[in-house]
């Protein structure tokens, strides 16, 4: 999964869309200005590809979210707490209006258990108490999947307990192996009992399980993840760009690490020289469990822009979402 560094293609980007080990694209806020201009962004994105390409954006709502001129601006997760009716209605709308632009999927919802610590999660998070974030994340998840979006947890195994953002260093949480299993991976294990499409793991390194942060571990994503709790869906690589995946070796060495440890996918982000070594280096293979995982990740809309409008569901959930989002902000 690679990205683009405007609002429009260039041909360096038409010509690494079209790659054959590019399988997917995650736009961002800097590849955004309006409804217009991403849709024929992404218009040409689906042109260049020839094919098959699933196309992405993170649009949680609260401080992450992509996509805001012309959308509804969504809450932060942990505000659904107050109001759990309408935790199902959010994620039907987040859904509706990302896959009205033609965008597969947005990486939601969170699943990590807030412990109060960790402010790159924090309000990202649903709640600090497990069986809540369970339960509000799947009527999340159901809502995002009546729109025709699969849904994609993260951070696995939980992202919650470490103060460091992985973005710019390496967290480490020293927990057991039970205690996390008590509390932050009841989220994960709920929804996948219920048909979770696709998991993202962290870049966190938990000792007492393995030395390896947690998306470059076989132990994690093999052995818990696949082996105990069940999964058997995508599994997406966090941003191997991020500086919590440098201690693990250069970009190919990543790539290759997380690739054998179990995803089916690699995201090279924000790095394009990287993004195009791991697209020319990494030998392109076949697998017909990952692309039946993936392919379930295609997007399911059911309207264009202007017939969502038009619904009477979209003006009303809408209409309380961003009362929500008001109350909060």
């Amino acid at each position: 999964m690679i990205d683009l560094e405007g609002h429009e293609l260039s041909p360096l980007d038409k010509e690494k869309i079209n790659h054959p080990n590019t399988g997917a694209l995650i736009l961002f806020a800097r590849n955004y200005d309006n409804p217009e201009q991403i849709q024929a962004l992404i218009k040409a994105v689906r042109v260049a590809r020839k094919g098959d390409i699933l196309l992405a954006v993170d649009q949680e709502g609260g401080r992450v979210q992509r996509f805001q001129n012309g959308f509804t601006r969504l809450p932060p997760a942990a505000c659904y707490a107050e109001q759990p009716e309408l935790a199902e209605a959010a994620g039907w709308l987040l859904a509706a209006e990302v896959l009205a632009v033609d965008v597969d999927f947005s990486f939601a919802p969170v699943l990590d258990v807030d412990c109060g610590i960790s402010q790159i999660i924090g309000n990202r998070s649903f709640s600090m108490d497990a069986e809540q974030a369970a339960q509000l994340a799947a009527a999340f998840r159901k809502g995002m999947r009546s729109a025709g979006m699969a849904a994609t947890g993260k951070h696995f195994p939980g992202h919650g307990g470490v103060a460091a953002d992985s973005h710019l260093a390496l967290p480490i949480d020293t927990r057991s192996l039970s205690e996390i299993r008590a509390k932050d991976l009841l989220p994960f294990q709920r929804l996948i009992d219920e048909g979770l499409e696709a998991i993202m793991p962290a870049h966190v390194i938990y000792p007492e399980v393995d030395d390896m942060p947690a998306g470059f571990s076989s132990i994690w994503l093999k052995q818990i993840l696949r082996g105990e709790l069940g999964f058997d869906g995508a599994i997406f690589s966090d941003d191997l760009s991020m500086e919590a995946a440098a201690g693990v070796g250069d970009f190919m060495d990543r790539a290759q690490l997380a690739q054998q440890a179990g995803c089916d996918m690699l995201l090279v982000c924000n790095n394009p020289a990287a993004a195009e070594q791991v697209l020319d280096r990494l030998p392109v293979s076949q697998n017909s469990d990952r692309e039946r995982r993936l392919q379930a990740m295609r997007g399911r809309g059911q309207f264009n822009r202007q017939a969502l409008f038009k619904t009477e569901q979209w003006q009303q959930v809408s209409a309380q979402i961003k009362q929500l989002t008001e109350t909060h902000a």
